[in-house]
């Protein structure tokens, strides 16, 4: 182009990082560009939540005037403030590359607990103005408080620094981009497929007039055409759902070996509705997971081969209602005692009961680093110890144990084990590096009887054997078990129709019953 593109931006600090970084890249391609700061009503309105204000695009009507008017040439947005359906003569002619699309919790390090979900202790404040992240908050954690919190990423750290809050909720994104000193709080980064994103969350939206078509062209140099894919199906979703920034709705996408998986998070007043869906053609998904969404799930009785406690998210909150749930654990625990450990670099936890019965004899392991796999395990060693050097978060522990042999190098590791256990991880490494040392024993129980219920959940390979003693499984029960391993013990039985989980951890499970 030869006329000078001007830009057209917000002036908080990310959104100046945003247009000086689209700025800086094209200049890279020889273009001349200055920035234009437009005020915005989103930046006018402080006293009020997403939420209880009228209308939408908030944080980009102002800019789309100015669009519209030819007083800029070029808009730098989120991606997510963005309305799906574009302002007649606008549109969005180029997005970025992703950066890490998860919200994180910045706590102040007196309310952090990593034994519990979200790391945060009983009754803390949360502070946040998102619909979406107040469902999920309250899904997460009925306990907590959340308090409405507006301003610009330095001002709400602030707040948070002066005691307003326990802990905030920000994007990663901007946090990243504007290279914020997070040292003096707990980080913690939920898993954007537990925590689901919002729609075209850590992606910006580069937006021009519709007859620009010299621009248009330039653009096409900046393009990342695998995120404008994936936050096409995220924001489809949204565009269905007749959303803005006021619907309580996360929507993840991500292309992960050949194929699109999307899960989405829908807030419905008494809890979170899930879905997940995924195809190698990501246009027809966002269908896909609007018919979960408005499909009005039938009554299911499901039994879970573990007991449910006070915390844990196979509840009502996710499930719904129409779900009646039966858990109870088919296998029982004996701890063994013991006085002493071996020596080694790692000691490796991959289950809560590996990790219960080994801190149960107090013994001294400084000096070692400590290693588990899963959330359920890491809140149990969490109990016991500050330091967890590493978390395995694959639905396949296989790969759990390539990704920490390679890490793990030649040291040494011990693995506190059951009597039964089958040496998963441990089959990465040389004999001479691997120690196995039986903590606690399992007993398969006989004295139980489960009701006839439409999905049956088994969550370890032995719940399996000691289910088939007693029961049998009839051809219109669903079966979901919890990793590869717990799946081929129900193939020994004859099962071969059964699903895994798509995520680690008890949400993956909701996902697959509700499936």
């Amino acid at each position: 182009m030869q006329k000078e593109i001007i830009i057209g931006t917000r002036g908080s600090e990310l959104a100046l990082w945003q247009a000086y970084h689209v700025k800086a890249e094209l200049e890279k391609l020889g273009q001349k560009v200055q920035l234009k700061i437009i005020k915005t009503s989103g930046d006018q309105i402080q006293n009020l939540s997403f939420d209880k204000m009228e209308g939408k695009g908030f944080f980009t009507k102002e800019i789309e005037a100015e669009l519209l008017a030819k007083t800029i040439d070029l808009a730098v947005h989120s991606h997510k403030d963005l309305e799906t359906d574009q302002p007649a003569g606008l549109k969005v002619a180029c997005v970025s590359e992703r950066e890490d699309p998860a919200d994180i919790l910045l706590i102040l390090p007196q309310f952090f607990d990593p034994s519990k979900n979200l790391s945060l202790k009983e009754g803390a404040i949360v502070g946040t103005s998102s619909a979406r992240r107040k469902a999920q908050l309250t899904a997460f954690r009925n306990d907590i408080e959340i308090r409405d919190l507006r301003g610009n990423v330095p001002t709400r750290i602030q707040k948070l620094r002066d005691g307003h809050y326990s802990a905030i909720v920000l994007a990663a994104a901007g946090v990243k981009r504007l290279q914020i000193d997070l040292s003096e709080f707990k980080v913690v980064r939920p898993d954007p497929r537990e925590f689901v994103a919002a729609p075209a969350q850590g992606v910006l939206g580069l937006q021009i007039r519709e007859d620009d078509l010299e621009l248009e062209k330039v653009l096409q140099a900046m393009n990342s055409v695998n995120a404008a894919k994936e936050i096409a199906v995220e924001r489809k979703v949204l565009n269905q759902l007749d959303g803005g920034c006021q619907l309580p709705l996360g929507v993840h996408c991500i292309k992960e070996g050949g194929m699109y998986k999307v899960w989405a998070a829908l807030g419905n007043g008494k809890g979170v509705k899930r879905a997940y869906a995924e195809n190698i053609n990501h246009e027809i998904l966002a269908e896909k997971i609007l018919k979960k969404f408005k499909v009005e799930s039938s009554k299911l009785k499901v039994f879970i081969s573990k007991k449910i406690n006070a915390d844990s998210l196979f509840n009502q909150r996710f499930l719904g209602d129409n779900v009646e749930v039966i858990g109870e654990s088919l296998i029982e625990f004996k701890g063994k005692e013991f006085s002493e450990i071996p020596k080694s670099n790692w000691i490796f936890f991959t289950s809560r009961n590996s990790a219960k019965y080994f801190f149960k004899q107090k013994l001294d392991i400084s000096g070692r680093k400590i290693a588990c796999v899963g959330s359920g395990t890491y809140q149990e060693v969490a109990k016991h110890t500050k330091q967890i050097d590493f978390v395995g978060n694959d639905v396949d522990i296989n790969k759990v144990g390539v990704e920490f042999a390679k890490i793990v190098g030649g040291e040494k590791v011990l693995f506190p084990v059951s009597d039964i256990t089958r040496g998963t991880v441990q089959k990465n490494f040389n004999a001479a590096q691997v120690i196995d040392f039986t903590t606690y024993e399992t007993v398969e129980r006989s004295d139980f009887s489960i009701p006839l219920c439409d999905v049956l959940v088994f969550t370890s390979p032995s719940s399996v054997r000691s289910f088939f003693k007693k029961h049998s499984i009839q051809s219109t029960q669903k079966v979901v078990a919890m990793g590869p391993s717990t799946g081929r013990e129900l193939e020994v039985f004859g099962v071969v129709k059964y699903s895994l989980p798509k995520i680690t951890g008890e949400l993956g499970l909701v996902d697959e019953v509700l499936g």
